[in-house]
């Protein structure tokens, strides 16, 4: 059996992803990087390095941008020297795709230039830096891996806060933004890790995403068959959204710059990498995946 560290492990993906291994023989431990001495709860023999652990990006701007640095960049590269001092075989570091690009003109895969405008995602890519600046020993591997939205059963966040606006019958004002966006489901995130795991994979930046990029009109098409009602999409003009969205900025309502941003910015993140490098497609189609998800919501 093989033990794999998880950091992160209380959280949505490191719960999920630690039943998923443990279902498929792997043992999983817990690794809190809280804790001060965390270094001695270190395995060194251990198969394999997951961490997850790390400052999520906050929609609402309220965070201090040092924090981010702290948690996401130093703590990374804190867990990242104790794997190559030990003699565990693998690393992966979840970064995102913010750590590459905040906007994206065309599809975005891995020989982009990395221009992060957040202190998110420039904390990300600090500790993709340093990594990928480290000499890797031979019989080791190391993978950067950089999800986009990911979504399943649980999951809290702007696809649950549009799921609960629709459900309430409230038409949906931003049909006239036609946009496109990559999401993740959280079965194909897991089925990922264990084939990376299982096979000869090569170390390198793995961007993470379902085959098929969509848009939030189509979220909200998708929403009204988990819901089994009929659904009202409204053409509202951008200039009053956009207004409302910078109202929302000054007195902290629900719709917000960057929320709006999030809900029809286009986003589309290629996923051919990892799935050449698996050899096998990804088990779940992205609507699959999100009705699944909007069906654990109700």
């Amino acid at each position: 059996m093989q033990n794999i560290i998880i950091t992160g492990a209380s959280g949505f993906v490191g719960q999920n992803l630690s039943a998923y291994l443990e279902s498929n023989g792997f043992d999983v431990a817990s690794l809190s990087l809280r804790e001060n001495n965390w270094h001695s709860k270190f395995d060194p023999d251990a198969q394999a390095v997951i961490h997850l652990a790390g400052k999520a990006h906050d929609t609402k701007n309220a965070s201090d941008a040092e924090e981010y640095f702290t948690i996401n960049t130093e703590l990374t590269k804190a867990l990242f020297d104790a794997f190559l001092k030990s003699n565990i075989k693998d690393f992966f570091y979840f970064s995102s795709v913010k750590a590459a690009a905040d906007t994206v003109e065309g599809i975005l895969d891995e020989n982009v230039v990395p221009n992060p405008q957040t202190p998110y995602g420039q904390s990300k890519l600090k500790a993709e830096e340093y990594m990928l600046s480290a000499r890797l020993p031979e019989d080791k591997r190391m993978f950067i891996i950089r999800p986009c939205m990911i979504h399943g059963p649980g999951n809290k966040g702007n696809l649950n806060l549009l799921f609960s606006v629709v459900k309430k019958g409230i038409p949906y004002p931003l049909a006239a933004y036609r946009n496109k966006r990559s999401f993740l489901s959280i079965d194909n995130l897991n089925f990922a890790i264990a084939q990376m795991l299982e096979n000869d994979i090569p170390s390198g930046v793995y961007q993470f995403a379902d085959d098929e990029a969509l848009s939030t009109n189509d979220l909200i098409v998708l929403i009204g068959q988990s819901l089994s009602k009929k659904i009202s999409l409204w053409n509202v003009p951008r200039v009053i959204i956009n207004t409302l969205a910078r109202t929302g900025d000054v007195f902290k309502l629900p719709l917000n710059s960057e929320r709006l941003k999030k809900l029809t910015e286009n986003y589309i993140v290629s996923n051919t990498k990892i799935v050449t490098a698996i050899g096998k497609p990804f088990p779940v189609s992205a609507k699959d995946g999100l009705i699944k998800t909007f069906n654990s919501f109700k």
